[in-house]
């Protein structure tokens, strides 16, 4: 079974209690859940991970590299000035594995510092503004 790491940044594992009226109200619990039987049902074995450590979602990519592995990744604030995360992303995508850049809420509906994402130009695409079916989305995309 093809195995794909979903890399989730900071304040996510926060779901579901921070600001439901941008994030939605489902937790980071369901979402794991939501994200494995989509998993299941696309024949992809899915490896859900939540770090508020940059150095840590650094590692993992680092990870996906050595082992040769699709990424699906929600930076959260990361996404508009981690330029290190943003190598590590690039490194990835020029081995040629993809990269799926998600998120929950539209970062440009947003704050205007929001508006720039520094992983969008090194990321195979990016999904934004769907909820939590942005990841299953992603998922499907791999899956093809």
């Amino acid at each position: 079974m093809r195995k794909v790491l979903v890399l989730n940044g900071p304040n996510l594992a926060q779901l579901g209690s921070r600001e439901p009226d941008v994030y939605g109200t489902t937790n980071y619990v369901d979402l794991v859940s939501a994200i494995t039987a989509e998993g299941v049902s696309l024949g992809i074995e899915t490896d859900v991970r939540q770090t508020n450590d940059e150095a840590e979602l650094i590692g993992w990519l680092h990870e996906a590299l050595e082992n040769q592995l699709d990424v699906v990744l929600n930076p959260a604030a990361f996404t508009h000035y981690s330029y290190a995360l943003r190598d590590a992303a690039a490194m990835l995508t020029k081995s040629g594995r993809k990269l799926i850049e998600v998120h929950i809420s539209n970062p440009n509906a947003r704050e205007e510092f929001r508006h720039t994402s520094v992983i969008a130009g090194v990321a195979t695409g990016t999904i934004a503004g769907l909820g939590t079916n942005s990841y299953l989305l992603a998922l499907r995309f791999l899956a093809d």
